[in-house]
């Protein structure tokens, strides 16, 4: 089967990413003193990307790169619009709209309990072809929902966009059965390689995270 995961391994862009996360500490890592997430797991790394909100000009500079992603991956000619998860993916679908001129649309995790009872906001027409919009990857479930919906609307939904994903085989392995293309920024393995060598880690340390990934994966 095709490989639909697409990350910028090793490029400038990748590792300028992954610093500017850990710099603003929208990826955080403490192996002293793990996270502990609402499902009980205990991890070293937490991921807060909405962090990045607060910051326009790395905020701007995410976007241009997002927007660079699109015209490498799809061309931005075969772009009819942009629909981003809620709630993360909102903003970012919002400010690359912005960017590219294109329609906006988003897709809420469940129907509306009132109204209309939809989980599409805003208009999607027959064929229009769409790109998902997601901050952060880690099954890919939430992106993949949205794309079965809005196909289910009748638009075409090759693509995913996110600017961080944790690279597990469970979700390259969801990706591609879903015909879902994803492209991400950067990836958890950079970002580590990248908080070792400047100093964000110890060598200790970015073992220690290292073994603590490799095992949750396995």
């Amino acid at each position: 089967m095709e490989n639909r995961n697409k990350i910028a391994v090793g490029s400038s862009r990748s590792g300028e990413v992954a610093e500017l996360l850990l710099r603003l500490k929208a990826v955080a890592i403490n192996t002293q003193n793990p996270f502990v997430y609402s499902s009980g797991i205990v991890s070293p790394i937490y991921t807060d990307l909405r962090l990045l909100m607060s910051y326009p000009k790395e905020r701007e500079l995410i976007v241009n790169h997002l927007c660079s992603l699109i015209s490498e991956a799809c061309g931005m000619d075969d772009v009819d619009g942009v629909a981003g998860i809620a709630t993360a993916g909102i903003p970012w679908a919002a400010w690359i709209s912005a960017a590219i001129s294109k329609p906006m649309v988003y897709v809420r995790d469940s129907a509306k309990e009132h109204g209309k009872g939809q989980r599409v906001e805003g208009r999607v027409v027959d064929g229009q072809r769409l790109i998902v919009i997601e901050d952060l990857v880690s099954t890919g479930a939430s992106a993949i929902s949205a794309a079965v919906v809005l196909r289910e609307m009748k638009a075409t939904v090759d693509y995913c966009f996110a600017i961080f994903t944790y690279g597990l085989p469970q979700a390259a392995k969801t990706f591609n059965e879903a015909r879902l293309n994803l492209w991400t920024l950067t990836h958890i393995q950079e970002l580590l390689e990248v908080a070792r060598s400047r100093g964000y880690l110890s060598n200790e340390e970015h073992q220690a995270v290292v073994a603590w990934y490799t095992a949750s994966i396995l």
